[in-house]
C-alpha cells in the first residue's frame, strides 16, 4: 500500500541520514585530531554505502521515480570503491590518501542532505534552504567526490597489479583469463562517459526542482 511504501522509506531515508551524518562527524573529528579519515568510519561507510543497493530495488519496482540506470551506476561505483578498493587495498597509500578524503567528504556530506531531504519530503516538510542545497552543492561535491573515486583506484592500481588480486591468469582449465587492474581502467575510463551524463542529469533535477516544487516522493 501506499501508506506501507512511504513509512517504509521514511524509515530507509532517516536511518540513511542518521548514518550518514555519523560518518560525516567521525571524518570530521579525525580530521581535527590530524588523523586520516577512513580507519574511525571503515564499518559505517562499508554499512551504509552496500546499504545503498536498496535503491536501486526502490526504483526497479517504482517505490520512487528515480530512473533505475542513473541510480545502478551511482551505486555501482561507490560500492565498487568501498568493497573493490579501500576493504580490497587497505594500504595507506590508497586508505590514507587525499582521494579517500575527498570521497568520504564528498559522499557524507551529500548524503546527509539527500537522505535528509526525501525523509523530510515524506513527512511534508520541505524548508526550501535544503531543498537548495539539495540541488545545488553537488555542484561542487560531485566533482569532488568523482575525483576522489578515480585517485584511490589510481593508487590502488600497482598493489593490485603486483600481487594480482582477483586476476585469474591462463592457462586454467576453463581457458579464461581476467585482470582485475585491466577492469579497473576500463572502469576509469567509463567516468568519462558516465560523469558528464550523471552530471548533467543533476543540473536538469536542479532546473526542475528549484523552479518546480512537487510533492511526490522521489529519490534521483
Amino acid at each position: 500500500s501506499m501508506q506501507a511504501g512511504a513509512a517504509y522509506l521514511l524509515l530507509y531515508n532517516g536511518v540513511q541520514c542518521i548514518g550518514w551524518l555519523a560518518i560525516l562527524l567521525l571524518a570530521e573529528l579525525s580530521a581535527i585530531n590530524n588523523a586520516p579519515p577512513y580507519p574511525s568510519v571503515t564499518t559505517l561507510l562499508q554499512l551504509f554505502q552496500t546499504a545503498a543497493v536498496l535503491e536501486i530495488v526502490h526504483s526497479a519496482v517504482r517505490l520512487v521515480r528515480s530512473p533505475v540506470f542513473t541510480t545502478a551506476i551511482q551505486v555501482f561505483s561507490r560500492v565498487l570503491l568501498v568493497w573493490g578498493i579501500l576493504y580490497t587495498v587497505p594500504d595507506p597509500s590508497v586508505t590514507e590518501s587525499i582521494g579517500c578524503m575527498l570521497l568520504i567528504i564528498a559522499w557524507s556530506v551529500t548524503e546527509v542532505m539527500r537522505y535528509g531531504y526525501y525523509a523530510l519530503n515524506l513527512i511534508g516538510f520541505r524548508p526550501f534552504p535544503l531543498l537548495w542545497a539539495r540541488y545545488s552543492l553537488f555542484i561542487v561535491l560531485y566533482p569532488m567526490g568523482v575525483t576522489g573515486e578515480l585517485l584511490c583506484i589510481y593508487a590502488a592500481l600497482p598493489i593490485i597489479g603486483k600481487r594480482g588480486i582477483y586476476s585469474i591468469s591462463m592457462p586454467n582449465s576453463f581457458n579464461f583469463a581476467f585482470d582485475y587492474g585491466y577492469c579497473l581502467i576500463g572502469i576509469m575510463l567509463s567516468y568519462l562517459v558516465f560523469f558528464p551524463q550523471l552530471y548533467c542529469y543533476m543540473f536538469a533535477q536542479r532546473k526542475k526542482m528549484l523552479r518546480l516544487d512537487d510533492a511526490r516522493p522521489h529519490a534521483d
